[in-house]
Parts: C-alpha cells; sequence; structure tokens
C-alpha cells in the first residue's frame, strides 16, 4: 500500500452505539488508507452489544499500525454528542466523522483531502456513497438546493476551523442542520463526484436510516413519518427556510 505521507492530520471521529458487529472492520479498512497522518477517535455512547468484547483487538490493530489514537465511554447521549466530544478530544487540521458501519475505498480521504488543498475557498469535501442498496451521487454543491433538502452526508472531511459543532438538541437531521449552519456563515463545500465508501444498512442503530423519497409523501399514517414531518419543521424554522 502506497502511503500519500502530509504534514496535516486528519482526525477521524468514530461515534459508536452498538455496533461491536462492523467496528473492527471499519477499523481496519481505516488503517488501510492511504493518507497520512491520521488519528482516530472512537467515542463509545454507552453500547450495550458486546462492545467491550471487541475493543480490545481494535485497540491492538491500531497500535500495531502506529496510529495515534483515543478510545472515549460515555453514558448514551446520542450522535451529536459523541461527535463534538470526539472533536473536543482531537487535534487535527481536518475532522472527519466517521460511522462505525462505514466502508470505504482506500484512498477516500487521500482524494477529500486533495479536493480542499486544490480548491483553499471551501470549507468541506463530500463525495457520492451507498447506504445498503441505494446509491446517493454526489450532487453540486448549491445552498438553496440544499435549503430544500439534504443532500450530503454526514461522512465529509471538514476543515476544523469551519466545523460550527453538532447542535445536540436535534433528534433529527443533525447533518442537515451542519451544513445549513457553515452555509449561513458564507461558507461552501465542494462535491468529489465519485462513490467512496458505502454504510452497512443490516443492524444499523441510534443513526438515520433511509426510505425512497415517495413515502414521505403519501398521505398515509405512520410514527416515523410524522417524526420526521415534525424534525423537518424545526430545521426550517431554525434556519428560516420558507
Amino acid at each position: 500500500m502506497k502511503i500519500n505521507n502530509s504534514t496535516e492530520l486528519i482526525s477521524i471521529i468514530i461515534p459508536v452505539y452498538n455496533h461491536a458487529h462492523t467496528i473492527k472492520s471499519c477499523v481496519d479498512l481505516i488503517l488501510k488508507q492511504t493518507y497520512r497522518p491520521i488519528e482516530i477517535i472512537i467515542v463509545n455512547d454507552g453500547s450495550t452489544d458486546g462492545y467491550d468484547d471487541v475493543i480490545n483487538d481494535v485497540v491492538y490493530s491500531i497500535e500495531k499500525e502506529k496510529v495515534s489514537h483515543k478510545v472515549i465511554d460515555q453514558e448514551n447521549q446520542g450522535a451529536p454528542t459523541a461527535r463534538n466530544r470526539g472533536f473536543d478530544e482531537s487535534k487535527g487540521r481536518y475532522v472527519i466523522f466517521w460511522d462505525a458501519d462505514t466502508v470505504a475505498k482506500k484512498n477516500m480521504l487521500e482524494v477529500m483531502h486533495k479536493n480542499l488543498i486544490e480548491n483553499p475557498q471551501v470549507s468541506f469535501a463530500y463525495s457520492g456513497f451507498r447506504f445498503g442498496f441505494k446509491k446517493f451521487k454526489c450532487l453540486s454543491y448549491d445552498k438553496e438546493k440544499l435549503k430544500k433538502f439534504n443532500y450530503i452526508d454526514v461522512t465529509s472531511l471538514l476543515r476544523r476551523e469551519d466545523f460550527p459543532r453538532f447542535d445536540e438538541s436535534l433528534k433529527k437531521f443533525q447533518d442537515w442542520d451542519l451544513w445549513l449552519s457553515i452555509a449561513q456563515k458564507g461558507k461552501t463545500g465542494i462535491c468529489v463526484p465519485k462513490v467512496l465508501y458505502k454504510k452497512i444498512v443490516k443492524g444499523r442503530e441510534g443513526i438515520s436510516s433511509w426510505l425512497p423519497r415517495i413515502f414521505y409523501k403519501l398521505p398515509i399514517k405512520n410514527k416515523n413519518l410524522e417524526e420526521y414531518k415534525k424534525a423537518k419543521e424545526i430545521i426550517y424554522k431554525k434556519h428560516q427556510i420558507i
């Protein structure tokens, strides 16, 4: 594996809630990234699924590769709090919030970092990805389009100084809120028109799932749909979207 050595540290922040079945493979793929230097910050958000039985093997793999790391345990407080905690413990000039079920291509960080270096006016780089069977193409950055719906996944590479923190009061759409908050400061992102990673749907807990958009338009009563609509209204109100 060819390593692209740089002087700019990337902090990879992994919030973990009941993902004992994916965290080892997730970290193993991070260790195969072609970009260096990196640091790995794992925040266990009160997992109850056997996380304690696998984390020692995870740490062993990280130490074997001589990669800087921290492992943090906290009571369950939700993904936004876990991500903010990880950020507070990190040192990188760039940060990326990496879900524990993310399966990334080996050059993902290298490609995203390259786009930020070549475009110093942007605050973050994002790409296309797969969520289970569904492929999400990378759409060009458009602030007005972003107000209508979120097309940027949380697993994007950000400049540290432009990260406004996650709103810990939100139960849904924390990533959408993040990108809108950055946009309100006049900052933008850049699309990397490649599918650089996928997320495993099976056994996914604590982080948003996906349904075809048509489900949210049908005149049917459903608890998840009602929660979706209420959460969307909160985002619209917070960011004064008409």
